[in-house]
This record gives structure tokens, sequence and C-alpha cells, in this order.
């Protein structure tokens, strides 16, 4: 691996190469419920599966303003897509929290892929050399090609009692462990993002060794120097994803200027592209998703600098990728609404570059990252008040 690295210098242009094979594959990856096989071993060998890891695990250690470009990039093929390199690239940051060997262990062979979800219910009890876990994980992006998973376990006694931090909140720890010891469950029946094959899995009394658990995004047990890895998990999904909500945005708006030349909608003796509030709007949604993506990328710039100078992401900087994330996000979604419904019934169609796409973005906008209340945390940190909670920024 180290020696391709040279040959990945420019992942940006290799995403934008790779796009016509990524949105020939798109619609049999709905069909399937996941990336198809193919697609899968062409983001190996262009090393889209390997961003966000650490230059010493033949990774490309992106910084994340590049990150987020590429994101982008990948999205304009095909949302799905994208999502699923978000996802994985963002697993890859517990890189940062474990021992190198066990960094090259999950991550040392050249399909390694790590997938992971959210838990109602998973619970890690500490046993000699190690945890028992239990639990079912569910949204896992990407899970049936991943090579290992894993996710967040409260720690319980073994006499079922929560451990606490001396602050009172609950211990928790991330727990990773080879996907074959897990049992993934088919849950991914969805309106949208149908190829990222989000399905859950679940494990009961699993062992898994202390040295495959780690406290993610806590400062005090960072092991990584880099710059990148002073930006929490959760920083860089939230940027990650408004650049998958811009990609998506971004070719619905270029599929309505393509179909515009030559549409004539039904009644009207005159094509779209010569309607004066076409002209109007269409210029306003143009500016809506490019001021979104100036905003994200300029707050991504400006935060990194920061960090490189300092060692630190304070709160300022994290809150500044919340804001333009969001808003991002929201932006995105309005655009794509405006051409869909400017598209008219042509939009219905699989066959037409919209239906999918429009899909795609409201299942965007659904997932945590682009909850409107973050507006309300941000806002709050803006009048000098406290977050209500830390959890997404």
């Amino acid at each position: 691996m180290a020696g391709r690295t040279d040959d990945r210098s420019d992942p940006l242009a290799r995403a934008r190469a790779l796009a016509p094979l990524i949105e020939a594959a798109a619609a049999e990856g709905e069909h399937r419920r996941r990336l198809t096989e193919p697609l899968v071993a062409a983001l190996h060998d262009a090393g889209f599966y390997r961003l966000l890891l650490p230059r010493s695990l033949a990774g490309a250690e992106l910084d994340p303003p590049s990150f987020v470009r590429v994101m982008e990039a990948v999205s304009q093929a095909d949302a799905s897509t994208a999502w699923c390199l978000c996802q994985a690239s963002g697993c890859t940051m517990i890189t940062g929290y474990v021992a190198p060997e066990v960094a090259r262990e999950i991550f040392g062979g050249r399909q390694a892929v790590l997938a992971w979800g959210p838990s109602p219910d998973a619970r890690a009890v500490p046993a000699d050399g190690g945890y028992r876990v239990s639990g079912t994980f569910t949204f896992a992006s990407g899970c049936r090609q991943a090579t290992w998973l894993g996710g967040q376990c409260a720690i319980q006694e073994p006499g079922g009692t929560p451990r606490r931090r001396r602050d009172g909140t609950a211990e928790t720890r991330w727990m990773l462990f080879p996907a074959a010891q897990a049992t993934i469950v088919d849950t991914w029946s969805v309106i949208g993002l149908r190829a990222t094959g989000s399905d859950s899995f679940t494990v009961a009394d699993l062992f898994v060794p202390r040295e495959h658990s780690a406290a993610r995004d806590e400062p005090a047990e960072r092991r990584h120097d880099g710059p990148l890895y002073c930006f929490p998990t959760t920083s860089l999904y939230a940027s990650g994803f408004a650049g998958v909500a811009l990609g998506n945005a971004r070719s619905t708006l270029d599929a309505f200027v393509r179909l515009a030349q030559s549409k004539t909608p039904r009644g009207l003796s005159h094509p779209l592209r010569d309607s004066a509030v076409i002209h109007s709007e269409l210029a306003r949604n143009e500016a809506r998703i490019s001021a979104a993506r100036a905003l994200l990328l300029t707050s991504l710039d400006e935060v990194w600098q920061g960090v490189i100078e300092t060692g630190v992401l304070e709160l300022v900087g994290r809150i500044r990728i919340r804001l333009a994330a969001t808003h991002a996000i929201t932006e995105a979604t309005a655009a794509v609404d405006w051409a869909y419904h400017a598209a008219g019934a042509t939009a219905i169609f699989e066959s037409q570059a919209f239906e999918r796409r429009f899909r795609d973005a409201h299942t965007v906008a659904q997932q945590v990252q682009g909850r409107h209340t973050h507006f309300e945390t941000v806002g709050r940190v803006l009048l000098g008040l406290d977050p209500d909670t830390t959890a997404f920024i």
C-alpha cells in the first residue's frame, strides 16, 4: 500500500475520474440496497476508504476541507456511495485512540472497512482482559462491506449497575470486533440512500479484548498527534455529510439546467429556459448552494489553520463547523426541492435525474447531522450560554 501513495496524491481528481462508474452502478445499488462489489473494489483501488487514515497506515490523512470536496464530488455521481465513504472515513478516526498495533490489525488489510452505528441498548460488562458485549447496533452504513464492526457501549458492572465517571455521567467506550463475530439483520427498507445498506447488527455476550476498545474523542486518550485527530469525529461527520448534501444538490441543479433547454411544459408555448420565473428562481437556488458551500469550506479552512497552529480545536471552532454543516444540508435540500418541482412530471420517473436525488436529499436531511435543533445549540453559544448538549458539536 505504501508504494501506491503517490498514485493517490490527488483524491479529488480520482473522484471525478471515477464518477461515471459510480453513477453507472447507482441503479443496481438501489435495487440491492448495498454498493455493488465491482464498485467497492474500485473505491478500494482509488484509496477512498483510507482518506482519513494516518499516513503511517497508508492513508491519505486528508485535511477536512479537502475531505469535504471529495465527498461532494462523489455525491455528484451518487449520494449513497458518498455517504458510505463518509461514514467509513469517520470510523477510521478511531485510529487516533487505539494502540498502533491495534490500528494495524484493523486497517492493515487492503480492503479494510470499519462500520458502526448507534445502539439503544448496547452494554459492555468488564471481564478478565476485556469486556463482554451485548446489544443491537443500527444505521450501520456499509456494514455489508465491513471487515470490522463496532459501536458505543455503556459500561455496566457485573451486577448491572452503570459505571459512572467522576462527574456522574455514565461511562461509555467504543468496542471493535471482527465483522464475522456479529449477526447482520436486514432492516434497510427506506425511502432514500438505499444503496448505503445501513442495516443493523447484533452481538450477544461477545468477548472484546480491552485493547480493542477506546474512549473515542476523549483528548486524554488520544494517541496520534496529527492535527486531523484533534477534530472530534462528529465534526468530520457533520462536514462530510454536508458535502454529500451539496454534491447531490449540485447534480440536481445541473440536471434541471439540461432539462430546461428542451422541455416545454404542457399548455405553454415556450421552453422552461425562456421563463422569467425560472430565470429568477434558478439564480436564487444557485446562490443558495454556492453560498452554503462557501460558508462550509471557509469555516473549515479557518478552523483547520487554527488547529495546525495551536493543536487544539476549541468549542468556538466546533460551533462554526456545526453551523456551517447544518446550514449546508438545509440549503441543499431546499435547492433540490425547487429543482424537483420546477421539473414537473418529468421528475417523477426513475429514468430521469431527479427522483433518486430528491429521495436522497430528504434522507440526508432526516439524519442527525441535519437536525434543525442544531441551530438552537449554536444560537445559545453565540449568546454566551452553555450548549444544552455537546453530543453533536
